[in-house]
């Protein structure tokens, strides 16, 4: 008996450490848009909850930023991508296959916008001479069955499990359409996180009250530099301004929802020498009496 209670009492503290432990947000990627950048990768956040791992889209090298934050990739559970962007959805692909080639032999739930189900599909035939073989040469798991696709078309309630409550609202990304936002509603804390949008009525009913928004931000002042050096695209500014969010504007959004902390991510331009951390911060903080976080990859948040 006294064996048995010393155990008990020797077991509770780590199961108490268990149940408190802090749900993690991870920023791995914070430049926006789809060109490489030393300084920054594209969008793409993990949510970590319980030792398992949620993504939020999966811009360029996002297993790799997984692995550089810590996060094993068979701890992969769920991806949910904001809309069907390159610089959002170019390695969502390569994240599920690389996972499982790192181990991972559990369910993975993928959610977000069309073509989704077709995406998913097409990758896997195009690589299905590498996954055949390793199944058959290294004794795995066959991965196409882990993958369990939901497309969304409409805001609401995704997915809720023993760690989170995901849901998701419409934003305005024009002209890829459907765009979603996420909220990430945990024991211990909320997540928002914005995708790509406009200012949004949406994002702010859905951010209401949050303990964080990641929200997606641009310096309008710097967009004609920006467009300068990337050629062959002649309508890029225009397209910038009609779908992006100043930092101003983000400042003014997470104030009307009431949110505590506003991070600002998915930088336009993310890699401009003329702005500073401090040049973004202040255009947010002229809208927002919280506290602005500036993003870096691998900040957790």
């Amino acid at each position: 008996m006294a064996t048995a209670i010393a155990a008990a009492v020797t077991a509770r503290p780590r199961y108490l450490a268990a149940q408190n432990a802090r749900t993690r947000l991870i920023l791995l990627g914070t430049g926006g848009g789809p060109r490489p950048r030393r300084a920054s990768s594209a969008s793409a956040q993990v949510i970590v909850s319980n030792n398992l791992a949620y993504v939020i889209d999966c811009g360029d090298g996002v297993a790799r930023q997984l692995v550089f934050a810590g996060v094993p990739l068979t701890t992969l559970r769920n991806i949910f991508i904001t809309h069907q962007h390159s610089d959002h959805n170019a390695d969502y692909g390569n994240l599920i296959w690389l996972a499982w080639a790192a181990g991972l032999n559990t369910r993975v739930g993928a959610w977000g916008p069309p073509p989704l189900e077709k995406m998913t599909k097409l990758f896997f035939e195009m690589n299905a001479y590498d996954i055949d073989t390793r199944i058959s040469n290294e004794g795995r798991v066959p991965l196409l069955p882990l993958v369990h696709v939901h497309e969304l078309q409409t805001g609401g309630v995704v997915m809720s499990d023993d760690n989170l409550k995901v849901t998701a609202a419409l934003v305005d990304h024009p002209p890829v359409v459907p765009a979603f936002g996420y909220r990430f509603d945990a024991r211990d804390r909320s997540i928002v996180i914005s995708g790509d949008t406009a200012p949004s009525d949406n994002l702010v009913r859905l951010a209401r009250g949050a303990d964080v928004l990641v929200h997606s931000v641009m310096y309008p002042a710097a967009i004609d530099r920006l467009v300068g050096r990337v050629p062959n695209a002649a309508a890029l500014k225009e397209s910038i301004l009609a779908h992006q969010t100043s930092a101003e504007d983000a400042g003014r959004i997470a104030q009307a929802a009431g949110v505590k902390t506003l991070v600002l991510s998915h930088l336009v331009p993310a890699d401009d020498p003329q702005i500073t951390d401090q040049m973004w911060i202040e255009a947010a903080q002229s809208r927002f009496q919280g506290k602005v976080v500036f993003g870096r990859d691998l900040l957790e948040v």
